[in-house]
């Protein structure tokens, strides 16, 4: 039928999907290893939504995990899991503000700061030039903004 061939070409389309995902990750894993070598931050910054393979690979290697209010971040959706577990999930489920709340996200920081906050953590987490002078203000204004604390980097003990 005609539903059974749909239900087979989605299901040949994300199985596709997952494995395109899945074989990204070493690739993405090892970036991140040589900027860790390098000694350069890697701060990844979710929207929504972040789901899926992204979830799994890129977005939780960072040094630094920084999201959008109310923005949408997990691995499987609501509805799968909810199906899955047969239980109804809280309000906040999988919100930038729940994964904070339990560790997974570092700040949540609206768009309009994220800028100004990603320049002050560039400017507190880069090295010092090798001249012994600070980073071009073109890279990072770091002085213009007080670098942020251990607190304000939700320092993961």
């Amino acid at each position: 039928s005609t539903g059974e061939k749909m239900l087979i070409s989605q299901t040949l389309i994300f199985d596709t999907w997952i494995c395109s995902e899945l074989m990204q990750m070493p690739r993405t894993t090892i970036g991140v290893q040589m900027l860790r070598e390098a000694g350069l931050p890697y701060i990844v910054v979710m929207t929504n939504p972040t789901y899926g393979g992204v979830t799994a690979s890129l977005a939780m290697l960072g040094d630094i995990h920084l999201a959008e209010p109310g923005a949408m971040i997990g691995f499987a959706g609501r509805r799968v899991i909810e199906d899955t577990i047969r239980e109804k999930l809280p309000d906040d489920f999988q919100t930038a503000e729940s994964n904070h709340k339990f560790g997974l996200i570092d700040q949540v920081v609206s768009r309009s700061e994220m800028r100004d906050r990603l320049i002050s953590l560039l400017g507190y987490m880069m090295p010092p030039k090798q001249d012994g002078g600070s980073h071009d203000a073109a890279t990072v204004r770091s002085s213009e903004l007080a670098p942020a604390s251990a607190n304000e980097l939700g320092s993961k003990s």
